[in-house]
């Protein structure tokens, strides 16, 4: 990648930084850690091209912040759905709910599985 000019590269990252926010926005979740080993190369490259390559920069800080934006609320959205799926088993373990004259009480929900034979 040495012999690759700065402006290649940040043009590469560019497109990288692109389809990492397609695949965000499409919720394509699998795409990303192999985006992340290649952004993290192009990023060493660049880094080893010196500060001669920081004027082109600021547009692909702005991609950067705006990926990390959608990423973020991914994750917000996984870790609400898993949050929502806890409550759902918890449920069916069992209901908490409340009597006439206002106690809490708990509904055990535990499902006894087993097979009755008839002759």
């Amino acid at each position: 990648m040495k012999t690759e000019t700065a402006q290649s590269i940040i043009n590469r990252l560019d497109d990288l930084l692109e389809a990492e926010r397609d695949a965000l926005l499409q919720g394509d979740l699998d795409k990303i850690p192999v985006m992340l080993e290649e952004k993290e190369n192009l990023i060493d490259a660049l880094n080893d091209n010196g500060p001669e390559t920081k004027a082109g920069l600021q547009e692909l800080q702005v991609k950067v912040e705006r990926n990390q934006a959608l990423l973020d609320g991914a994750l917000q959205g996984i870790r609400k759905v898993a949050a929502r799926m806890a409550a759902f088993r918890r449920i069916r373990r069992s209901l908490e709910t409340y009597d006439e004259s206002g106690q809490k009480r708990t509904i055990q929900g535990d499902v006894e599985r087993r097979v009755e034979k008839r002759a």
